[in-house]
């Protein structure tokens, strides 16, 4: 049975995926990059140190780079943070997954400050006992860190009775990493056929259809 559930949050719980690819895109476009929407949308679910090296030069990243991540964030906060919304069912599903007796983490690639935003904006954060952000870890997704900092948070239980949830194939591979299962929700828009093959050993549409299939879940 499953004693603990680590959330993804950006395309999991809380709907900004793209949100986050248009900053990006302004960002790098204040610094002579214009590269595509489409080209950076797919990168989501990374934080700032995996995902500058898909588009800068090691270089570019030395002169620059720390400055792109801090304006997205900058851009992220004024222009996005205000539209963004939580996918349906999020606080009902942490309400049952705390009666049934499960502990609720959550591990993010955003900064810190961004997650303590976002627990207020799905009205979870009475329900959530440990949180864990790009600023717990070393590296980002897809490396296992983040997990790994929640679990230490969580007392590390056995990885056995640990269910990660998750939108992007990165999550699936940090959790992989971490030795942890992982189920994949197609809310944050990628594809179910990415999320089978990086491991997701379940896929769900969203919080709403894990909170419909919650006891087939903690069976797992």
């Amino acid at each position: 049975m499953i004693e603990a559930f680590i959330f993804d949050v950006d395309g999991t719980l809380i709907d900004s995926n793209d949100f986050h690819a248009e900053a990006w895109q302004k960002a790098f476009e204040k610094y002579d990059k214009k590269i595509p929407f489409d080209r950076i949308r797919p990168q989501i679910g990374k934080g700032a140190d995996t995902l500058l090296p898909v588009f800068l030069t090691e270089k570019e990243i030395e002169e620059f780079g720390d400055e792109i991540a801090e304006l997205r964030s900058e851009i992220f906060k004024d222009e996005y943070l205000s539209h963004v919304k939580p996918f349906p069912k999020v606080r009902e599903l942490f309400e049952k997954i705390k009666t049934g007796g499960a502990r609720i983490a959550l591990a993010s690639s955003s900064n810190a400050d961004e997650v303590e935003a976002y627990k207020k904006i799905a009205d979870i954060k009475d329900l959530v006992e440990k949180s864990t952000s790009a600023d717990d870890a070393e590296k980002s997704k897809p490396e296992p860190d983040i997990f790994r900092a929640a679990l230490k948070l969580l007392g590390n239980p056995a990885p056995e009775t640990v269910l990660v949830i998750g939108d992007t194939p990165y999550d699936a591979e940090a959790a992989a990493k971490a030795k942890l299962k992982i189920v994949g929700v197609l809310c944050g828009n990628f594809a179910e056929k990415d999320l089978r093959e990086k491991g997701c050993v379940e896929i769900y549409r969203d919080p709403a259809d894990l909170l419909a299939n919650y006891e087939k879940i903690v069976a797992l």
